[in-house]
């Protein structure tokens, strides 16, 4: 059995066929879902999410402010994320970290939200999904500073880094999830880092409906095809794709207490 440890089926892509990507998912040997619920913070985006992971039992939900809508962030937006991680099924706090390549929010509120949400994440003892892409040292510095003492870590989700930041976040205490991403043709560097990883850190993810991995590019991605993801990575840590299924699942369920 398959955990997804990252998707998005509350999103519009979805709104057609959600129940049957479920159900494949579900044939496919995918045991559990967790679905990052994303947006503006005030568009009922977490509420869709909450709701998707209350209908089901093999979903389980995560909600926070994205860096791209960093500048949304206030205090009602806080307020509200705590009242809904009380709701059965919600296990952690993000997607939230920073993103200096499309730059969507300006670079210093989005440190700033990060320090917030981080700092919120660790007084509620959540787990936080981190999502980082072209700020790796600031990210790192910022995990380090505002996250100091906090009980429960986090994902480094959909990990596309340098071997630096997966060590960097190894030693602090962090999981590391690999998409589709690993499985492109181009991606040679990110499976030399992958192959480093230690097996007790690794959790897979598909970030669907993005990032579709080999051999379904060009298609809508869904929870199914991260048995795709372990068997990239079952190649490169010389194992079957069964014991990777196992060990990345049981990490999974170790790490979020389930």
């Amino acid at each position: 059995m398959f955990i997804d440890s990252h998707a998005h089926i509350d999103g519009t892509e979805f709104d057609a066929d959600r129940e049957d990507v479920i159900e494949r998912a579900h044939a496919a040997g995918i045991s559990l879902i967790l679905n990052v619920g994303t947006g503006d913070p005030h568009s009922g985006a977490f509420e869709r999410a909450v709701e998707l992971g209350k209908a089901h039992d093999n979903i389980y939900t995560a909600i926070g402010t994205h860096p791209h809508d960093a500048r949304l962030y206030d205090d009602a937006a806080e307020e509200k994320i705590k009242n809904l991680i009380n709701s059965d099924h919600v296990i952690a706090w993000g997607e939230i970290g920073l993103d200096f390549h499309y730059d969507n929010s300006p670079r210093d509120v989005q440190i700033e939200v990060f320090k917030r949400q981080l700092r919120a994440a660790r007084d509620c003892e959540l787990p936080v999904v981190i999502h980082t892409r072209e700020a790796e040292a600031e990210t790192i510095d910022i995990l380090q500073g505002e996250y100091e003492g906090a009980q429960r870590r986090g994902v480094f989700h959909c990990f596309s880094g340098s071997r630096e930041l997966a060590q960097r976040a190894i030693e602090i205490g962090f999981m590391i999830s690999f998409s589709g991403i690993v499985t492109f043709k181009k991606a040679d560097e990110l499976r030399a880092v992958a192959k480093q990883v230690p097996l007790d850190r690794l959790v897979i993810e598909t970030d669907c409906p993005y990032l579709t991995p080999i051999p379904y590019r060009g298609k809508r991605n869904e929870p199914a095809y991260v048995v795709e993801v372990a068997r990239c990575l079952a190649s490169l840590h010389d194992m079957n794709i069964e014991d990777m299924a196992r060990i990345t699942s049981e990490n999974f369920n170790r790490f979020f207490g389930l």
